[in-house]
């Protein structure tokens, strides 16, 4: 029987950092405010010219290089990511480009926080199914570039980066059990408004400010806490496992 697992991860993150404290200067807030809330001290923020495929090439390398991989055995390179370098391309496909990885398939997938559980998941079915046997999958952001940091909802959560897992074909169990979801009904909770095809930027969607995230934090949390137990209980349920 065919399965997965990881054999190396890799992390990047940009030099520059942002405390609480250096967003305590901008907003109504405190470093206590914000760590008893989130359990964050400090962030890292990107500079101009970094993009998401500049912390997704380096952590797919380091990943790469830990595992002794040449770039041109990687069969297919995911980028889970909502900050994507460009419309189109892939960021993915601008990070296979960087590598080397001349033979891999490449394709971006937007699904915000889950986005690495769902990456991860298609990588161990195209492993399970005898696709691929090498597939990077690559979690990366640079969310920073599109957060309002004059709003302390949505400025104190979130930094930039990228994590990189090298997943291959094994013969014993590795990659385990996945369970997904989604509920499009919650979409005004957390989203971007304009940028898209329903609301395309223009000189007035600026003005409004409609590139920026908007989140609604103490709605997600409550969602994202009841959630959590259903998909937890069913994992359970179908591994046959305890709480115990």
């Amino acid at each position: 029987m065919t399965f997965s697992r990881i054999v190396s991860t890799g992390m990047s993150v940009p030099e520059n950092i942002v405390t609480n404290d250096d967003i305590a200067k901008r907003v109504e807030t405190s470093d206590e405010w914000i760590f008893t809330r989130t359990g964050i001290h400090e962030r890292r923020v990107s500079a101009e010219g970094e993009a998401t495929s500049t912390f997704a090439t380096n952590a797919s390398r380091q990943a790469l290089e830990a595992a002794g991989m040449d770039p041109m055995d990687l069969q297919c390179l995911i980028v889970a990511t909502i900050t994507p370098d460009l419309p189109f391309p892939a960021s993915a496909c601008l990070t296979q480009e960087a590598l080397g990885a001349k033979r891999a398939a490449a394709f971006d997938i937007s699904a915000a926080c889950s986005g690495y559980v769902y990456a991860l998941s298609i990588a161990d079915a195209y492993i399970r199914g005898g696709l691929y046997e090498n597939v990077m999958v690559v979690g990366a952001e640079t969310l920073t570039k599109v957060i309002n940091w004059e709003d302390r909802g949505s400025c104190i959560l979130f930094g930039d980066g990228a994590g990189a897992t090298l997943v291959t074909k094994s013969d014993k169990p590795g990659v385990g059990y996945t369970e997904l979801g989604a509920d499009g009904g919650l979409a005004e909770l957390i989203h971007v408004p304009g940028g898209g095809s329903k609301i395309p930027t223009t000189h007035e969607t600026v003005d409004q400010g409609l590139q920026y995230a908007v989140v609604k934090g103490r709605d997600v949390y409550k969602v994202a806490v009841s959630r959590a137990e259903e998909v937890l209980t069913r994992a359970l349920e179908v591994n046959n496992l305890k709480t115990e």
